[in-house]
């Protein structure tokens, strides 16, 4: 009899426990998936990490207002990096561990997600879409990763000897950020120019932070550069534009899609016109887009009263690209099963003009295509086509 009872109450045990390991993911209750980000709200990037914030935000209540993920409702809980890789491991820590998400969505940052990721894959918790362009986001390979920014190395590498060629260049030069981004956007265009029997004329650098860069453009100037690829951001490509406008230099200036910001044309002003940068998608104005495009971006703007930019898109990407592939997933949502379904994904192109991205079990970067955009009159133009091919490895 004690025997029938022992293995009884045993049973009971083993059932009770297998109970508790079915509803033991972290981050998804029977109403709920709890998920996180770690933007810069307060610190160089917070132009940026605000209108990810926001486009996230839009995103969710529009899945919420319609029922839900299979029933449960979206939790997005948002910490602030400051752009520091430290406070990022913090903000990590606290999501993961503390608030217990499911997944971490669109990280903003190089730095930060490198310093980020160790803390979540501890937990089991996937590195959904970081916004950066660094191949370190796919590569070296990872069950957790998967990102979709066109790399920086890849978009220079198609990029740059397109437009070289269609401007019949002669003399092609750099000006680079001198930190791994821009050493990037270097040896991607580097490479890019091999394939046509080229190689830069002239390179120069400048230290992250710099403000002025009359010697750099000096250079380039009497090298008699007429084509220069700018490894550069925000302030750095308006500096060095602005600095070739006083001199009455006028190359062509080609950047990555880290100057593809209406930053550049709202503070550099009519200066910037002629910029070249590569993009995928585009940035939303509220007029002279289609018609879809604009009515998002009227709803963006009334929701929060400011106009909405390329990182509100990439937001409202990421968790709607969360969003379908825990649908798939269905009412046992787990990171196994997220998994499952996004190695057999494809997202197809969308109003905002993304490319298709399509990941398998051994491909985690949904495309490398990219295209390019330049500003006319104030705004970015679309000026091509997407171009591009399979990543390239380190």
């Amino acid at each position: 009899m004690k025997l029938h009872t022992l293995l009884a109450h045993g049973a009971a045990l083993s059932l009770a426990l297998s109970a508790g390991l079915a509803q033991a993911q972290q981050g998804v209750s029977k109403d709920e998936i709890t998920v996180g980000t770690i933007q810069d709200l307060s610190g160089p990037l917070a132009g940026f990490g605000k209108q990810i914030r926001s486009g996230m935000i839009l995103a969710v209540d529009e899945i919420n207002e319609q029922g839900g993920i299979n029933g449960r409702k979206v939790k997005l809980l948002i910490e602030d990096s400051g752009y520091d890789p430290k406070r990022a491991v913090l903000a990590a820590q606290k999501l993961v561990n503390q608030d217990k998400i499911f997944m971490m969505l669109g990280h903003l940052g190089t730095a930060q997600n490198m310093a980020a990721m160790p803390v979540q894959f501890e937990k089991n918790v996937v590195n959904f879409f970081p916004i950066t362009a660094a191949r370190e986001m796919y590569d070296p390979f990872d069950r957790l990763k998967y990102a979709f920014a066109a790399p920086y190395y890849d978009q220079m590498r198609s990029a740059v000897p397109k437009l070289v060629k269609e401007k019949s260049a002669k003399k092609v030069c750099t000006m680079y950020q001198d930190d791994d981004f821009g050493l990037e956007v270097l040896k991607g265009s580097e490479d890019g120019l091999k394939t046509i029997g080229m190689e830069f004329a002239e390179k120069t650098s400048y230290k992250r932070g710099a403000t002025d860069f009359s010697s750099q453009i000096s250079k380039l100037q009497a090298g008699g550069c007429d084509f220069v690829v700018l490894g550069t951001i925000i302030r750095e490509t308006i500096g060095a534009i602005g600095t070739a406008r006083k001199l009455g230099y006028s190359p062509t200036f080609l950047g990555s899609s880290a100057a593809y910001t209406d930053l550049i044309h709202k503070l550099g002003g009519k200066a910037m016109d002629g910029l070249y940068a590569t993009m995928t998608v585009q940035n939303p104005y509220t007029d002279e887009q289609s018609q879809p495009l604009r009515f998002w971006a009227n709803k963006y703007k009334t929701k929060f009263n400011d106009d909405p930019t390329v990182f509100s898109v990439y937001g409202y990407y990421v968790i709607n690209a969360f969003a379908n592939a825990s649908t798939k997933a269905g009412k046992n949502l787990s990171t196994d099963s997220f998994i499952k379904v996004m190695d057999s994904t494809t997202i197809a192109p969308d109003m905002f003009g993304a490319p298709a991205a399509t990941f398998t079990s051994t491909k985690r970067i949904g495309s490398t295509v990219s295209r390019l955009s330049q500003i006319t009159d104030g705004k970015w133009k679309v000026v091509s086509e997407y171009f591009g091919d399979a990543p390239a490895k380190k």
